[in-house]
């Protein structure tokens, strides 16, 4: 791997059979002459198929692998802006690319509130992407921390200025991603003052800053198609993207450019391979998907991690892994187990593969035995144990509460003694009542 640019990781791989029809690198631009808008996005190859950026997930050797799959354009992960430029390590670590076309069209995406800082961090990437992206749609806590990602929507001023910057001193073209707000006027407000501060293509994804967890709520495709219908700029739709008929159907529906996936794309790299590497009999419910596809998948993933210049963090590595099959491991937990109880150092490439392939033999042997082709769960040994010590533990403490109020009975008893009441019926039909007492 050679290092450029104060330790910008770029490696020299040969352009592999599958990038022949790839677009080629962006020729060296100024501010001055960068292509803007259609022209920028015709130069990538008008790619609809995208990979999110995602934190940790999106690195090199998860592109590679969608590409091979299908996707026409990547993202990195996203990059924190000031540590980048602060951080050598960090900076290697979390940016790696190839020379040529096998890892293009890429956009780097950045996370940032201070546009010098961002300016800074995005030169050191420009001569090794097609574009710099600025994440505006972070919604989970720590972009909040940070006052970064969807917890900038509050403050469209430094929206403005984190890409007006970009746009006026960067050599490559800026681009955007961004959510959407409850009403659709502000959405459509924010989105063109997105595009005029200088964004060159816009990524949409159909939910708000609150609507965080993909499974409560569908994408609001037709906000993205009405702020479509206002942008002169490409537009990327995000949201609710499982399937490559899901995608062509919300391209359709959007008129959007192009689509973006995340989280589907991590339980399925092959999404967008056409015709689909993994096809599902569960229209509804296309993930996991079935059988060993997903072996096969993540096989390729850890071979792909060894290629030159391709080098992975292991807990990028392990991420990818309980993404990818980690709905079988809810049957397999001697599997999982050794995957969470191993130490980190027994916990290389070749161990891995002799991993997927046990669970891949395991696999098939259900599928040719049963004819199933999900996991049933069950729970691991620990599970089990840590169950049975609790049930223990509960019998155990009701039987100490129990003694303890039968304790309280008798000190109580004792403090007051009993009373003991009774009648009889005296001569000439009088009751009579009596009390006895049995003192402590």
């Amino acid at each position: 791997m050679a290092a450029v640019d104060d330790a910008v990781a770029v490696a020299g791989d040969p352009p592999t059979a599958d990038a022949a029809d790839a677009p080629a690198p962006a020729i060296a631009t100024t501010p001055q002459t960068k292509l803007k808008g259609y022209a920028f996005f015709e130069s990538m190859g008008s790619p609809r198929f995208h990979v999110a950026p995602m934190v940790d997930q999106s690195e090199l050797a998860f592109r590679t692998l969608c590409r091979r799959y299908g996707a026409t354009l990547a993202y990195t992960p996203m990059i924190h802006a000031r540590l980048f430029v602060e951080d050598l390590k960090y900076r290697a670590e979390i940016f790696t690319t190839v020379e040529g076309i096998a890892d293009r069209p890429l956009l780097v995406q950045f996370c940032a509130n201070d546009p010098a800082t961002l300016l800074a961090a995005a030169k050191l990437v420009a001569p090794h992407c097609d574009g710099v992206d600025i994440n505006f749609g972070c919604p989970q806590r720590i972009a909040k921390k940070g006052r970064y990602g969807a917890f900038l929507m509050d403050d469209w001023k430094t929206v403005h200025d984190l890409i007006s910057i970009l746009d006026k001193e960067l050599s490559v073209p800026v681009t955007a991603k961004i959510r959407v707000y409850d009403d659709l006027e502000t959405s459509i407000q924010y989105a063109e003052m997105v595009q005029n501060a200088g964004a060159q293509l816009v990524a949409i994804h159909g939910r708000t800053r609150e609507q965080k967890r993909a499974s409560d709520v569908r994408a609001n495709w037709a906000f993205i198609k009405a702020i479509k219908e206002r942008l002169t700029v490409p537009v990327i739709a995000n949201g609710d993207v499982r399937t490559l008929a899901e995608a062509r159907k919300c391209l359709e529906a959007t008129g959007a450019d192009g689509v973006m996936s995340a989280d589907p794309l991590l339980e399925n790299p092959s999404l967008f391979s056409d015709p689909p590497f993994a096809p599902t009999r569960d229209l509804a419910n296309p993930l996991p998907i079935e059988g060993d596809a997903n072996c096969r998948l993540l096989m390729e993933y850890l071979d792909i991690t060894q290629l030159p210049g391709h080098h992975t963090p292991l807990r990028m590595i392990k991420a990818h892994v309980f993404k990818m099959v980690g709905h079988w491991l809810a049957e397999f937990t001697d599997l999982r187990d050794w995957l969470n109880r191993e130490k980190y150092e027994k916990i290389t490439i070749d161990a891995l593969r002799a991993w997927t392939k046990e669970l891949t033999g395991r696999v098939r042997l259900i599928a040719k035995k049963e004819g199933r082709l999900r996991p049933i769960a069950k729970k691991s040994e620990r599970a089990l144990a840590r169950e049975a010590a609790e049930e223990a533990e509960r019998i155990k403490t009701a039987a100490i509460e129990e003694q303890k109020r039968e304790d309280d009975a008798i000190a109580g008893a004792r403090r007051f003694g009993f009373f003991w009441f009774g009648f009889f019926f005296s001569a000439g039909g009088a009751v009579r009542f009596f009390f006895i007492l049995d003192p402590a």
